[in-house]
């Protein structure tokens, strides 16, 4: 009887790893009832043409502004005003709550296989909330309400 007793607790912790991964991968998908448009992102990202390939990286020192517009896509605006929208690959939570995030890198460009982290409001001893990886640079034009 004891010989079973190993086999049912790997069965058991078996079992709550795997609802334990099922639960945080729930994080990483838009939630029924979201208002979203055909992309699946909020219905509040503005409109954007694409005006040429997409890029994986961009320099820092050229990047003057980011907008975060919902939790999976953020507008970087560089040289004055041309604008690259990066649409990550996954959900990233939080982030169009907050719309505010860091990113650490040793090179002098953010690229697409760095990692952004959400900051959240009001500071505190929380420190950062979600780490989430960025995906290409798509040169874009917004629409001019979105400019504002």
């Amino acid at each position: 009887m004891s010989a079973l007793r190993p086999v049912t607790l790997r069965i058991a912790a078996f079992l709550t790893v795997t609802t334990a991964a099922a639960l945080s991968l729930g994080a990483c998908a838009p939630r029924p009832g979201d208002a979203s448009n055909n992309n699946g992102h909020a219905a509040n990202v503005p409109l954007a043409t694409t005006t040429g390939p997409a890029v994986s990286c961009i320099p820092i020192t050229s990047i003057q502004e980011s907008r975060v517009r919902d939790d999976w896509t953020v507008d970087f605006r560089v040289s004055g005003t041309k604008w690259y929208r990066n649409t990550l690959p996954n959900r990233c939570s939080s982030l169009g709550f907050e719309r505010a995030f860091s990113y650490a890198t040793s090179l002098s460009q953010l690229c697409n296989v760095d990692i952004i982290r959400v900051i959240p409001s009001g500071g505190g001893p929380r420190g950062p909330l979600n780490a989430c990886g960025l995906g290409m640079f798509q040169p874009v034009t917004l629409d001019k309400e979105a400019k504002k």
